[in-house]
């Protein structure tokens, strides 16, 4: 059965009422039989993106304290040590994952542990692979601490298309791994920043699944 997140009911709902009434109007006021069949299409079309970019599928996270999971779905494009400027104000390694429109947009705990911090940054909607995204677009920020990564960052970041991050990490609060962290509407990118010498499972250019896929272990 498909899961919809939370985030996306009140936008589903509409687009269902309104993919109705199209369809309905499109019949009685054009008399044009392929006309017809072409709009009924499009609008059809459109509410399928629309249900697909909200779906939450069941992801099964490991258990381990001493692994670190991929938060989104999406493709690994920077793997690189950089100067953390917000927070750890040091060098991390940093993983960032792209997602693309059609690419499942809920944000999951990486690891489990407790927030450390966690800030909402407004900003620009620059194209999220843009190498000024991180800093100088909406953003927000997270840490999450455990015993076996010690403080790990996350930051979710709008693109060119998303208008809105949902981030559900409060400070103090304890968060369990592969569980719901946010969401990210229309298009955008989420980085990880690590402990500099954290062993990684994946490389430039894979692919992987959040809530389940193992990142890096230590």
């Amino acid at each position: 059965m498909i899961r919809f997140h939370k985030e996306g009911y009140k936008i589903i709902t509409i687009a269902l009422i309104l993919s109705v009434i199209g369809i309905l109007l499109v019949e009685k006021f054009i008399d044009i039989p392929w006309l017809v069949k072409t709009i009924q299409i499009v609008i059809i079309v459109f509410l399928i993106i629309i249900l697909q970019f909200f779906r939450n599928p069941k992801r099964v996270a490991p258990t381990k304290e001493d692994v670190l999971i991929a938060p989104v779905d999406g493709k690994v494009v920077v793997i690189e040590e950089v100067e953390e400027p917000e927070y750890f104000k040091d060098k991390r390694l940093q993983v960032s994952i792209f997602m693309s429109p059609i690419n499942v947009h809920v944000t999951r705990y990486a690891m489990s542990g407790i927030i450390k911090y966690s800030k909402y940054h407004p900003g620009k909607y620059l194209v999220a692979w843009h190498p000024k995204a991180s800093t100088e677009n909406e953003r927000t920020t997270v840490v999450i601490h455990n015993n076996s990564f010690g403080d790990v960052l996350y930051r979710q970041i709008a693109g060119a298309l998303a208008k809105r991050i949902v981030n559900y990490a409060k400070e103090g609060d304890k968060v369990a791994i592969g569980t719901d962290a946010g969401f990210i509407k229309f298009g955008s990118r989420v980085d990880l920043f690590l402990p500099l010498g954290t062993k990684l499972n994946v490389a430039l250019g894979d692919k992987v699944k959040g809530g389940e896929q193992i990142v890096a272990q230590k």
